[in-house]
């Protein structure tokens, strides 16, 4: 593992080299990383997908006038140039209220005002409210507490200069089979973010494996009961060939102590392509001390 500032010990015991011997992907494991990252690339290059972000706008409690004109508390780069006013209460609550010839809907429907359930409170895992515009979007995220405008639009030049991704040779000795610590109770686990607020989060246990001389151990955390695990890492690579922040990756729940762990599919955040996303960053407790050679490559436009 390593510091932000550079290499430190940290407790990592050097074991007997357990890494496996490069060997060449078969036909069948090529075709289902191909296919992931077509999948991958579909999800981020979609009209609402991370690349069509062109705005966070954090609000402030009373009202928030916004659209496109500069007398507007929140100047938007897209839609008219009044489309109504945005009101954050005491309680958190947020109203909008729209311009009349906004011509804006609120989920699809036409209306005059209403309510903006955001992210963190929309019940059973319906979408937040959205409000549309033209090629464009909004909707409400909640961030510790604080409430944002995440816009969106799908004629964004992110979206239509995306560059593609860039990735290093599929490796399957980067398909792992870790053993599986679980804790019980679960341990608490802090991970800062982007805009410079701490998430807590509940970690179930530990993955653990030996690669390059070294015992490894990775922390996950759910990001809804009963999910997938997922891992916020960094490595050797962060920062050089790979985005400094952190690479994510997922993993199925644990079976017979074992848990599987593919950094083939390791990949970028979405603050890798854009500054407008919200994103975890890796845990001191999952920078790895190794040079992880597998998943995608730094982003080469832009972002955080």
């Amino acid at each position: 593992m390593f510091s932000p500032t550079g290499w430190a010990p940290t407790g990592i015991v050097a074991v007997h080299d357990q890494t496996p011997a490069a060997t060449a992907a078969t036909p069948e494991y090529t075709q289902q990383i191909e296919q992931w990252r077509a999948d991958r690339v579909a999800r981020l290059t979609a009209p609402g997908g991370w690349l069509s972000l062109i705005g966070l706008e954090w609000l402030k409690e009373g009202d928030n006038r916004v659209g496109t004109a500069a007398d507007n508390d929140i100047v938007l780069k897209a839609g008219p140039a009044h489309l109504g006013t945005v009101t954050l209460d005491k309680g958190g609550a947020v109203h909008i209220v729209l311009a009349r010839e906004s011509g804006a809907t609120i989920d699809g429907r036409p209306g005059a005002e209403a309510a903006l359930i955001d992210d963190k409170h929309a019940i059973d895992g319906a979408a937040p409210t959205g409000v549309s515009f033209g090629s464009a979007n909004f909707h409400v995220i909640d961030r510790d507490g604080r409430k944002a405008l995440r816009v969106k639009d799908s004629d964004a030049v992110t979206r239509k200069d995306f560059l593609g991704i860039d990735y290093f040779p599929i490796d399957p000795s980067w398909h792992i089979v870790a053993d599986w610590v679980p804790f019980d109770p679960p341990h608490a686990l802090e991970i800062g973010t982007v805009i410079g607020s701490i998430d807590k989060v509940a970690v179930p246990g530990k993955a653990v494996f030996r690669r390059d001389g070294r015992t490894c151990e990775l922390l996950p955390y759910q990001e809804e009961p009963g999910g997938k695990l997922f891992f916020v890492i960094a490595d050797r690579t962060s920062g050089r060939e790979t985005y400094g922040a952190a690479r994510f990756l997922y993993a199925a729940l644990p079976k017979g102590g074992k848990v599987m762990l593919d950094f083939n599919e390791a990949y970028n955040p979405p603050c890798a392509f854009t500054p407008f996303a919200t994103c975890p960053l890796a845990p001191p407790e999952n920078r790895l001390d190794l040079h992880v050679t597998a998943g995608e490559k730094k982003y080469r436009g832009g972002g955080h």
